[in-house]
């Protein structure tokens, strides 16, 4: 039984995005007084009082430089919460943000769209689902209210 890691930013590219994001802008720190700001680097909900930063983030670019799709039209980017310093990331397995409907968007090998699914809660049975589809290479996971990008899963090695 195969199961799926929710992939948050990597270490190496926060550390750009903390000095410029996506956009070309400056990382502004904030502290978080009421906490819950769903973070990208660890994958959990802010705590009151963290320092954080709402910053561009292009996760399909970024994937399509590593791995030389030409996504074309499907490039976006948008805002996303990250701390504002180093973090020590996610904790091991599990779903990150759960309890809440999402949609789990496919992207085949050039970095195109291939539909998505609006799911209760993201789980494995989501992803196998996905997956089980040859031409999908990753999932992006989202949020339904602002289409918001939460994670990364990347189809499993065979």
């Amino acid at each position: 039984m195969t199961t799926y890691t929710a992939l948050p930013i990597p270490p190496s590219v926060l550390k750009e995005l903390r000095s410029a994001d996506d956009a070309g802008r400056r990382m502004v720190p904030v502290t978080d007084e009421e906490g819950g700001a769903p973070l990208r680097c660890c994958l959990r909900r802010g705590a009151p009082g963290e320092r954080i930063a709402l910053v561009s983030y292009a996760p399909l670019r970024r994937w399509a430089a590593q791995t030389g799709a030409e996504p074309g039209a499907y490039d976006e980017q948008g805002p996303v919460f990250v701390h504002a310093e180093e973090c020590a990331g996610p904790q091991p397995g599990g779903h990150p943000f759960a309890g809440a409907h999402r949609t789990v968007r496919r992207y085949s090998a050039e970095g195109h769209i291939l539909g998505g699914e609006l799911v209760a809660a993201p789980d494995d049975e989501a992803f196998r689902n996905a997956f089980d589809d040859p031409a999908v290479a990753l999932v992006h996971v989202r949020a339904v209210e602002y289409g918001c990008f939460l994670y990364e899963v990347r189809r499993p090695s065979a």
